[in-house]
């Protein structure tokens, strides 16, 4: 396995780099965006409010002096497959990834976690050994948060929960977004030509960015049109005007939930936006095996522990 571990640092800087998460941080933008600009105040009042959900997860620090004195802080970032394509169940996070955001160093660190990264739930020993991503499904955000600062050895200050329906619903408030197939292939009804030209609205978007098996680069495939989707979606939402009706912000809110109340994203917005000039794109690589008839990634402890360092770094921390 030698060539897997020296290509290793390549990946990370590469495939993963524009992993789904963007779209989470698209809702998170918009939301900090409108705040800064100072208008439409009551609307963001009303959307914070509707969004914002306390966990009763164990938190390691205090978060709310952390943004007050401007010092590094961690959101986990979890997005769902549901709300969109006719999907309402409570679903699974296929998405995890521990963002910290240094506002001295300006620098931001993205770190993925495997969603079939095998772990031990503390809260559901029953469901263990379990996939990370079913600590949603068993336990909510509490367990997520709970795991991950469990395995990671970081501390989770906040979190963002997003679903489809959310990046649905921005697509088609933005008016659509336009981009070039990268290759030719047909998806629940839709079909695309290599090289072509689209221009896309909420649910052929996400049949765009969501076919996998058809896709030679698999996984990576996926990945890359995912980018494409939100790239395109990101050059929008810099005007921030194309987000704020009223309807909008009601409908985004329903879709999504955070611990982040109105002052601390404010917050963020004002002190910490600059931590966005560098960001640093990272994932914990496990090893895929059968156990007990069910594919886990497994992660090594020298894996977790080199992974838990980088956060850490980031964070200010002292190395685990």
């Amino acid at each position: 396995m030698p060539l897997k571990r020296n290509l290793h640092n390549h990946r990370k800087h590469d495939h993963y780099k524009i992993k789904r998460i963007f779209w989470l941080l698209l809702l998170m933008l918009l939301i900090l965006g409108i705040s800064i600009a100072g208008v439409a105040y009551h609307n963001v009042y009303k959307a914070t409010n509707i969004v914002y959900k306390k966990t009763n997860a164990h938190k390691e620090r205090n978060a709310g002096k952390l943004i007050d004195n401007k010092k590094p802080i961690s959101i986990l970032l979890l997005g769902t497959d549901t709300g969109a394509l006719g999907r309402k169940y409570k679903g699974r996070t296929d998405t995890m990834i521990i963002m910290s955001i240094n506002p001295k160093k300006q620098k931001t660190v993205m770190m993925s976690l495997p969603r079939d990264m095998k772990v031990n739930l503390s809260g559901y020993s029953e469901y263990s050994p379990a996939k990370i991503n079913a600590a949603y499904t068993y336990g909510g955000t509490k367990e997520s948060i709970n795991t991950v600062q469990k395995y990671l050895k970081v501390p989770i200050d906040y979190y963002v929960l997003v679903n489809m329906g959310g990046l649905k619903r921005s697509i088609d408030q933005a008016g659509g977004v336009t981009v070039t197939s990268p290759l030719t292939f047909s998806y629940e009804g839709d079909h695309f030509i290599k090289g072509k030209k689209y221009h896309l609205y909420g649910d052929d978007a996400l049949k765009f960015s969501r076919m996998r098996y058809s896709d030679p680069q698999g996984d990576y495939g996926r990945q890359l049109r995912q980018r494409l989707i939100l790239t395109s979606l990101l050059k929008k939402s810099f005007s921030y005007r194309t987000f704020l009706s009223s309807s909008f912000l009601k409908s985004i809110s329903n879709q999504a939930q955070t611990d982040l109340n109105r002052s601390q994203m404010l917050g963020l917005s004002l002190n910490y936006r600059k931590s966005g000039n560098h960001v640093v794109s990272d994932y914990v690589q496990g090893v895929g095996k059968e156990i007990g008839g069910q594919d886990f990634e497994v992660v090594s402890k020298s894996e977790l522990i080199k992974s838990s360092n980088i956060i850490r770094n980031n964070l200010g921390l002292t190395r685990y």
